[in-house]
């Protein structure tokens, strides 16, 4: 999976699998590692920093939302804002198919900038056949 000079988009679930340590965090250090080394690029959506602080926020408590923001800050990532053309990408793809707003902003960066998008969410599995994904192991229910 990870190839010299490649891009790769941090799902929200992604970035808390690192930050929780659960299955897969390994896989993403390592991408954070190549990013480090200049062999890779991270971009990160702004809807990501948002679910990261409010599903924290409900789960734990303000000081540990801030935290966590605080770590996604210091990684060897960039976050991306909204832009009309990612905006107008996120509507065709939620138009499409069925996954959530945020789902789609994300899934609209990894298509605009033909990115590996990293995630374990099974709503991407839909936007296989447009975006190149690698899969961490999903949580077991």
């Amino acid at each position: 999976m990870n190839e010299r000079n490649a891009t790769y988009v941090l799902d929200t679930s992604a970035l808390l699998t690192l930050i929780e340590d659960e299955a897969g965090a390994d896989e993403v250090q390592h991408i954070l590692e190549s990013a480090i080394s200049g062999n890779a690029e991270i971009v990160v959506s702004f809807m990501s920093f948002m679910e990261v602080f409010y599903i924290t926020l409900q789960e734990r408590d303000m000081e540990e939302a801030h935290a966590r923001v605080h770590l996604m800050k210091s990684l060897p990532v960039t976050r991306v804002e909204s832009t009309a053309s990612l905006g107008t990408a996120a509507a065709g793809l939620k138009a499409k198919h069925r996954i959530s707003v945020a789902d789609a902003w994300i899934a609209a960066l990894a298509l605009e900038r033909n990115a590996v998008l990293i995630h374990k969410d099974p709503e991407f599995e839909q936007t296989e056949d447009e975006i190149e994904s690698f899969k961490l192991p999903y949580k077991e229910r």
